[in-house]
């Protein structure tokens, strides 16, 4: 089961992107643009190398356990994170897929 923290990071990292994308939709800048690039693709890219880095960190766990240096807790916390993790990437996925499918329905 994924902790507080990190259930509470996801949430907050989805509402920054949802307030990103509106500021756009809404033809202001958003907040985040002065720390630098807020595109799609970068903030795709972003949360990309985050989960692949919470896999890599459980991995490690996982290794660390087998040899009986890591507490079997923190093995499950970390496998936990990194599988919320990829729920959200696919849950983005998923509706990056059905937003392209919708346009491809419109009429011309």
């Amino acid at each position: 089961m994924a902790t507080p923290l990190a259930a509470a990071s996801a949430y907050a990292n989805v509402a920054r992107i949802a307030s990103d994308v509106s500021s756009l939709a809404l033809g202001r800048q958003p907040a985040a643009e002065a720390t630098g690039d807020t595109s799609f693709a970068s903030v795709l890219k972003e949360a990309i190398g985050s989960v692949a880095e919470m896999g890599r960190k459980s991995d490690a766990q996982t290794r660390a356990a087998a040899n009986g240096k890591a507490n079997i807790v923190d093995v499950v916390t970390a496998v936990s994170e990194t599988e919320v993790a990829i729920d959200a990437v696919v849950a983005v996925r998923d509706r990056v897929i059905a937003a392209y499918e919708d346009i491809m329905k419109m009429p011309i």
